[in-house]
């Protein structure tokens, strides 16, 4: 039932999962880069983050995009089943979250840029649904790896929703908190809309800019 999709799972509902690793192809279909760490020889320059903002898809290609963005994958976050596949997350009770792994050097981009591009990317006030696409898998959210990423996440949140209330919409709902583990996603799923540039996109925000 999808009334079972909108709420997160509890232990005891969760599927068990698995040990395994998704076996991957280490390079990203569009810039050739890796997609799984260590990411290039002088890592400690780069940062990781993580955004849920929808299907994973279309919240991908926003970020490969990005200058200064070194690579991203797709996968999923926040949950409780180890190793989940897509049908699992699907049926709402591994409690994971459809999220996009965006590394980046913030020598040439910042994280507050980022976020903006979060921000506007989505319609952060719904919940768990994203559009027509409805479930736990795409709720809003936040994942850092530092806890400067964190402060600046909770900044920016705060003043979209001032630019928010001022448009009249609804209360933001994106979590906000350390990362999780991450687990890949199937290698279709990786830059799917660079392999079928006509595919699916549920990606659109608000038309509020981020006064960032």
């Amino acid at each position: 039932m999808l009334s079972d999709k909108l709420s997160l799972p509890s232990q005891d509902r969760a599927l068990p999962g698995r040990d395994q690793a998704m076996q991957l192809e280490n390079v990203h279909f569009v810039n050739g880069r890796p997609i799984l760490p260590p990411f290039r020889a002088d890592d400690s320059v780069l940062e990781t983050i993580y955004f849920g903002l929808g299907c994973f898809w279309g919240a991908e290609r926003k970020y490969w995009q990005i200058d200064g963005v070194y690579t991203t994958a797709v996968g999923y976050a926040a949950g409780l089943t180890p190793n989940p596949t897509y049908e699992e997350v699907c049926t709402g009770l591994t409690g994971h979250n459809e999220v996009v792994l965006v590394v980046f050097d913030p020598q040439k981009v910042s994280v507050t840029n980022l976020l903006s591009i979060f921000f506007e990317s989505h319609d952060p006030t719904q919940g768990m649904r994203q559009g027509n696409d409805r479930g736990t898998q795409y709720r809003s959210g936040i994942y850092c790896t530092n806890d400067a990423q964190k402060v600046e996440a909770e900044r920016v949140k705060h003043l979209y929703q001032s630019a928010l209330s001022a448009a009249e919409h609804n209360a933001i709902t994106t979590e906000v908190m350390m990362a999780p583990t991450f687990y890949y996603a199937e290698q279709y799923h990786q830059q799917y809309l660079a392999k079928n540039p006509n595919g699916y996109c549920g990606i659109g925000g608000t038309g509020v800019s981020c006064p960032i």
